[in-house]
């Protein structure tokens, strides 16, 4: 079948894309939604149980509509949380509600659920229409207030391959079996856990069995000895996550977190003070004095999260006055200070690890690894930065928290087979896709399907964009253009 717009993905960028389109599409309209993920919607970030993992935005800029900016907080009022609009929720929290906003769509008017989404059968027995059924006040609102709206369909499905003999569409072909195409392609594609940063190949499988890759998998927690040493790799968000989840399962032994600077994760504050009003057009564009203009403000302003949080919803403004060699002495350079001051962590979860520090149960070190052999347990050997030695640190466990990959072409084969076809092109900087202003990749290959992107695959044109802020921003967009297409 061939749609009006085919969405690949499912994590919160196709969700959001989804949900717009629903709402401005007309009811002659078809959508597909594509993504094997049985948490539609969750993502990794969102699908965690543990309370202590919290946003690291107040809920009240969380909402999936950029219009309805209280829609979380509404959501969370109805489910009896009792939290305001500058309270940092629990990210379950925020992925049940988005799956909430995604159940209308999954159920037909009698409230069965879509076989689309149950088994992926062929498109023709997956349409999807629905008055308002149980899920959040807004979107099944608009739900119950339209006469009609376009068809959605969800297949639970990968998309594995991509075929142009469709004329004014892009085909796909999926690992059910299946093939679909669409005059309109959203690809929200999302990134997965950083690969581990050593390699695994000489320890024994007794070895390796300690050693956790993807620390979302949280069932690793109840294999650790309370009194055992682990090693973190990495300090950044991830890592204060799990020195977290190892406390609330009572864990008492010693953390150890390595990561290239030792930097750690700044705190949000409980009464933020006002914003500093910034004016990007006079900002320079030359790194060094940017970065010396910024922090002659913060100085001024008596607290730097005056300035961080003025230039907050002008990033991708500023990010687009710097040229690319600029560009790339930020990422090699400014990147870690930008990180820390920018992806704060809730007060009270920052009091949790600032007590874990003070204790003496965790520690910090700063140094490069070299590598790993198994010897009394597992041991790290690692230069400190600044020092030109070789210290060891001994573990039990080396847990992965070196943050998440790069948006890019490697991690999907999808996306390198889509790139072999000239139909997208890698950006410069290794952030994603290239993309305009639109998040429309721009036509190539003669292809005549029109292709957008939305989520961390724009990394490279906007910088800032996997936050929700900013992808609930931009989902409506492309929604908006894909919308003017088709009128």
């Amino acid at each position: 079948m061939i749609y009006d717009a085919v969405v690949v993905g499912s994590g919160f960028s196709a969700i959001s894309t989804v949900c717009n389109l629903v709402e401005l599409l007309p009811e002659t309209a078809s959508v597909a939604i594509v993504g094997d993920d049985p948490g539609f919607g969750r993502g990794t970030a969102y699908r965690t149980e543990l309370y202590l993992h919290r946003l690291n935005v107040p809920a009240g800029r969380m909402s999936l509509f950029p219009d309805r900016p209280n829609a979380f907080v509404e959501w969370l009022r109805e489910h009896k949380r009792p939290l305001d609009a500058g309270d940092c929720a629990s990210r379950q929290d925020y992925g049940l509600s988005t799956r909430d906003r995604v159940a209308p769509l999954l159920r037909h008017p009698t409230g069965s659920p879509s076989p689309a989404w149950c088994a992926a059968p062929p498109p023709t027995h997956a349409a999807t229409r629905t008055t308002a059924a149980a899920g959040a006040a807004t979107l099944a609102a608009l739900l119950r207030n339209r006469k009609g709206r376009c068809r959605v369909d969800f297949i639970k499905a990968k998309a594995t391959g991509c075929v142009e003999r469709y004329g004014s569409a892009l085909g796909f072909q999926l690992d059910n079996g299946n093939e679909i195409a669409g005059r309109n392609v959203v690809l929200c594609l999302g990134v997965g856990n950083a690969q581990l940063p050593f390699d695994l190949s000489a320890l024994s499988a007794a070895a390796r069995s300690h050693v956790i890759a993807n620390p979302w998998r949280l069932s690793w927690l109840r294999r650790v000895g309370k009194s055992d040493t682990v090693c973190i790799l990495g300090s950044g968000l991830t890592m204060i996550d799990q020195a977290l989840a190892l406390s609330a399962h009572g864990f008492t032994g010693k953390i150890i977190v390595l990561s290239r600077r030792g930097l750690v994760p700044l705190n949000h504050i409980s009464h933020p003070k006002p914003m500093v009003e910034i004016d990007v057009g006079a900002l320079p564009t030359r790194m060094s004095e940017l970065l010396y203009v910024l922090r002659r403000e913060s100085r001024d302003a008596g607290d730097w999260r005056r300035v961080m949080d003025g230039l907050r919803p002008k990033t991708q403004a500023l990010w687009s006055r710097l040229p690319e060699a600029e560009r790339r002495r930020f990422l090699r350079h400014a990147l870690p200070w930008w990180s820390i001051h920018r992806h704060r962590v809730a007060p009270d979860v920052f009091r949790r690890f600032e007590s874990m520090v003070q204790s003496g149960q965790l520690s910090v070190r700063a140094g490069y690894l070299r590598d790993v052999e198994e010897a009394e347990g597992l041991t790290l050997r690692y230069r400190p930065r600044g020092q030109s030695i070789i210290a060891s640190i001994r573990a039990d466990w080396i847990v992965n928290c070196t943050g998440m990959e790069r948006a890019g072409i490697a991690h999907s084969p999808l996306l390198q087979e889509m790139h072999r076809k000239r139909l997208i092109e890698a950006d410069p900087l290794r952030l994603g896709l290239v993309v305009d202003a639109r998040s429309r990749i721009p036509a190539s290959n003669g292809s005549h399907a029109v292709i957008y992107a939305v989520g961390a695959l724009t990394a490279g044109q906007f910088w800032e964009i996997t936050a929700v802020p900013d992808i609930r921003v931009q989902a409506r967009r492309v929604a908006e253009a894909i919308a003017d297409e088709l009128r």
